[in-house]
């Protein structure tokens, strides 16, 4: 702390400070587990997966489809993303043949699936979003 007076200036104290983060309208409101989110996605991307499966049999009725944003360019990488198709389309098909219609089971799967492939192929790993609608 700096005291000025009329005639002098002059260190009386400190005042404790760190980092402060500023997020839009809010400050100091953004939490470390929103950070480490948003630092994966800065640094590997988001893939979103979307299925529409019969509820009752648990079988695949349209998808899945792949969506890329901050990972690959999808017009360069036609290949890899059919490549992540048909590995999700053998692995949800496993599911269905097990009769598993478990949206949880579902969803991890897809994530499990896509994260090990990706990691072995491209040594990145994107934040995959599954999106499963019920039909």
């Amino acid at each position: 702390m700096l005291e000025i007076g009329e005639d002098s200036a002059k260190i009386t104290g400190s005042v404790p400070s760190g980092k402060v983060m500023v997020d839009g309208l809010g400050i100091g409101d953004v939490g470390s587990i929103v950070l480490k989110d948003r630092q994966h996605l800065a640094q590997d991307g988001l893939i979103i997966v979307v299925l529409a499966i019969n509820g009752s049999t648990g079988e695949i009725i349209s998808g899945p489809e792949i969506i890329s944003r901050g990972f690959v360019y999808i017009r360069e990488s036609e290949n890899l993303m059919e490549e992540m198709k048909q590995t999700l389309r053998h692995k949800l098909g496993a599911l269905q043949e097990n009769h598993i219609t478990d949206w949880a089971v579902i969803k991890l799967t897809v994530k499990d699936t896509l994260r090990d492939f990706l990691l072995q192929r491209n040594r990145r790993n994107p934040m995959v979003l599954p999106i499963i609608m019920e039909v």
